[in-house]
């Protein structure tokens, strides 16, 4: 029993110690296990608290960002205000406009009488700051509304609820406030100055705004004042003039307002116009060399200048009053409404050189006439610059009158009796000056003083711009003769150009110019200029509508002078690619080709001008198809054989089978290709005629072509000579004489054949290739003229007829 009890004990205890020792092998088998997993739940927990810093980090991160754009916002618009606005011009230039309009206001509102010339003065000055005015309004707009802009974002700073949230790490709290109180002290800095450039603009804007009601008040002001005078004008400010006068300025007193007004004038003219002024004194400089250049070249480099310079007349005994008559007739007009004082003096320096060039060359009465209108023009010029009305000038007028009628009738005599030698239409002119004078001269017996003056003024002005006119189209004239003649030129861009054609449309254009001018000139002395202005660009511009589709008169005029330009352009470059295509002494068959490609040129260059004018004119692009479905209803019904050479010249222009230069039989006309057209073609004969020939028949009409590949010609000459003659001897000696010659090609030889044998002659046939065939001809007769004398030296008898 004890036995079996002690075995038991042992059994248990192996068990024990069995089941402990597994267990401990078992728990160092998993401790691995659970330190993988502590390290997993370790790095888990690690990268959560790292996810959770980085957002926190990121979050302030971003509000600091926010921070540092307000920032770099206000330091900005204070160093854009530190700088100063763009209203300095307006504050230093304000002061002296206000005081400008309480002067005109001042004149304005005197009692005294005042001149229309006086009137339409006020009134330019009045336009002048209006403008000025306009432009002040517009730039202090694009300030204010900046700084509104500013403003705003002032306000949407103070606003921002993003700046009120508080990191809570200390670090990064820390730098935020740091930032917070930066931005404050600029947040106050910048509302401080930008309220206060907002103040300074507001001011200046109430300023002008009151300074341009106050111009548009004394603007209508004038006006009714101008509508009254015009009124006076025509009822009369005067009586008859053997009636008493009534009561008008001081003679004394009128000159020293004259002279105020125009000093003050010329002084801000002066002033305010360096960059005209530097543009004129340019132009001076270049017309001056331009002129004596030419002319002093003329001289060096012709063996006889004299005939050059006999058709120069003008510019070769005085090139300086010539260039000066230029300038000082064309500069007024670089000017928008310059003082009249100014254009005055300009008018009567140009009266001067006139007269430099009259003496030379024009008959001497002229040159009296001249002188004697010219000291009533002085008379008349002073009387202009007058502000006020006086008695003494309503005098002076009617005896100026009276003295021009007089001087202008003994001239018109001498002229009717010796017209040699006078300028153009020198008798016309005489007649309607004279009418005008009369014109002005019952005008002022009967009152209407103002009237008479304005006639009488643009009389004698207008005259004298005719005579300025036409010596300036002259001078110009023969400084282009002098360009092209002069012998540096010869084989320059400048000869290539036929002077000729350049003369005779160049003067057309010049007269036309000049007309214009002449016309611009008419209506400034009539002092209507600004009305027709104002009636013209109203006209031009008012909308007019025709079948829902609405246009202007003035993109009507646009579209003809882009459509004439075009054309124009179309024309000088086609003109000018075939000169250069005949100054060329190397031309290939292929370069020559390539001349027929000028009608794709005018093609292009007139297509893409059609729609620039269509584009310019403001005409609606979708109402083009209108158009062209009218002009395919036009086709179908009348337009074929036009359409059909339109196609026809553009399938010659790419295909080329003709080229200019060609030499061509097309139906009953052969000669030479002068120009291939849009529509047709012109053809030069041999006899000297010119065919127009359409350019369908060139495509439906079977065309022979004798220069398409090259410009060789093969000639056949008939030689018979007498029965009995020595065929082998005749054979030899043509055969030697055509293969001796260098106008006749070798490949392919001259050939020598028999080609008919009767009982008197035996007749040859000689063949040879001339490389030119606008030789041929020539070549042929030279050839006759060889075999003859070379007959005759062998004795080679031909048959008698």
């Amino acid at each position: 029993m004890y036995k079996i009890a002690k075995t038991i004990v042992l059994t248990i205890l192996v068990l024990i110690t069995f089941c402990v020792h597994d267990s401990s092998a078992q728990t160092t088998k998993k401790k691995p296990k659970n330190l993988r997993e502590t390290e997993r739940k370790l790095k888990h927990s690690r990268d959560s608290v790292l996810q959770t810093l980085s957002r926190t980090d990121t979050s302030i991160h971003s509000l600091l960002q926010h921070v540092e754009q307000y920032i770099s916002t206000f330091n900005q618009t204070n160093n854009d205000l530190a700088s100063g606005l763009d209203t300095i011009e307006v504050s230093q230039q304000l002061p002296r406009t206000g005081r400008r309009i309480i002067k005109i206001q001042q004149l304005v509102n005197n009692k005294k009488s005042s001149t229309l010339r006086y009137l339409f003065v006020l009134r330019d000055n009045l336009d002048r700051i209006q403008n000025n005015l306009e432009n002040w309004q517009s730039d202090l707009d694009d300030v204010s509304s900046k700084l509104i802009q500013n403003q705003h974002d002032i306000i949407k700073c103070s606003k921002d609820t993003l700046l009120n949230a508080v990191p809570e790490n200390p670090a990064l709290r820390s730098a935020f406030f740091e930032k917070l109180s930066k931005l404050r002290v600029l947040w106050h800095k910048t509302d401080s100055a930008n309220r206060g450039s907002l103040l300074a603009v507001n001011l200046l804007q109430n300023t002008v705004s009151v300074d341009y009601t106050t111009v548009l008040d004394e603007a209508d002001q004038i006006d009714a004042k101008i509508n009254r005078f015009a009124n006076r004008a025509v009822d009369g400010e005067f009586g008859m003039i053997w009636e008493k006068s009534p009561q008008y300025n001081d003679l004394n007193s009128a000159l020293g307002a004259t002279i105020d007004l125009n000093n003050t004038q010329l002084y801000y003219f002066i002033k305010n116009g360096i960059g005209i002024h530097l543009i004129g004194l340019l132009f001076l400089i270049l017309t001056t060399l331009w002129i004596f250049y030419n002319r002093q070249k003329t001289l060096k480099n012709n063996d006889h200048p004299e005939i050059i310079l006999d058709r120069t007349n003008y510019i070769y005994t005085n090139p300086l009053s010539a260039s000066l008559l230029i300038v000082t007739a064309l500069i007024p007009y670089f000017y928008s409404h310059p003082p009249v004082s100014f254009l005055e003096i300009f008018f009567f320096l140009s009266i001067i050189f006139v007269l430099v060039l009259v003496k030379k060359s024009f008959p001497k009465s002229l040159f009296n006439f001249l002188i004697q209108l010219f000291c009533l023009t002085v008379i008349y010029g002073l009387s202009n610059l007058l502000i006020q009305i006086t008695v003494s000038d309503k005098y002076a007028i009617l005896l100026l009158s009276i003295v021009s009628i007089v001087i202008a009738l003994l001239f018109y005599r001498k002229v009717k009796r010796e017209p040699e030698g006078q300028i153009p239409h020198t008798r016309l002119v005489l007649i309607l000056f004279i009418a005008l004078q009369v014109l002005s001269l019952l005008f002022n017996l009967t009152g209407r003083f103002s009237l008479a003056k304005i006639i009488g003024i643009t009389a004698v002005f207008n005259l004298w711009m005719l005579v300025n006119l036409y010596f300036i189209i002259h001078i110009i004239i023969q400084g282009i003769f002098l360009q092209f003649h002069a012998k540096n030129s010869e084989n320059t861009f400048v000869s290539w150009i036929d002077y000729s054609i350049l003369q005779k449309k160049f003067r057309s254009t010049l007269s036309a110019f000049a007309a214009l001018l002449w016309l611009f000139f008419l209506l400034q002395n009539l002092n209507i200029d600004d009305w027709i202005h104002d009636y013209l660009v109203d006209l031009l511009n008012q909308p007019r509508s025709i079948g829902g589709a609405t246009f202007t008169f003035g993109g009507f005029v646009i579209f003809i002078i882009v459509i004439w330009i075009s054309t124009l352009l179309s024309k000088m470059i086609s003109y000018f690619y075939d000169i250069s295509a005949q100054h060329a002494t190397d031309l290939t068959a292929l370069k020559k080709k390539n001349r027929a490609s000028t009608l794709l040129i005018r093609i292009g260059v007139f297509t893409v001008g059609f729609l620039l004018a269509v584009a310019a004119s403001g005409f609606p692009i979708d109402k083009l198809t209108i158009i062209f479905s009218a002009f395919g209803v036009g086709i179908g019904f009348g337009l074929q054989n036009i359409v059909n050479n339109l196609v026809s010249g553009m399938i010659l222009a790419f295909e080329k089978p003709v080229q200019i230069g060609d030499i061509i039989e097309v139906g009953s006309h052969a000669g030479t290709i002068k120009e291939i057209g849009i529509r047709s073609s012109k053809l030069a004969t041999s006899d000297g005629s010119e065919v127009i020939i359409p350019n369908g028949d060139m495509i439906s009409q079977q065309v022979v072509n004798w220069t398409l590949s090259n410009t060789n010609r093969r000639v056949e000459i008939p030689v018979i000579v007498a029965y009995g003659a020595d065929i082998e001897k005749v054979k030899s000696l043509l055969v030697d004489l055509l293969s001796k010659r260098d106008d006749i090609m070798d490949s392919p030889g001259p050939a020598v054949f028999v080609s008919n044998i009767t009982d008197k002659a035996v007749e040859f046939r000689t063949s040879f290739w001339a490389a030119d065939i606008s030789n041929a001809p020539e070549l042929r007769s030279r050839i006759l003229a060889d075999i003859y004398e070379i007959f005759n030296k062998t004795g080679i008898k031909m048959p008698s007829a």
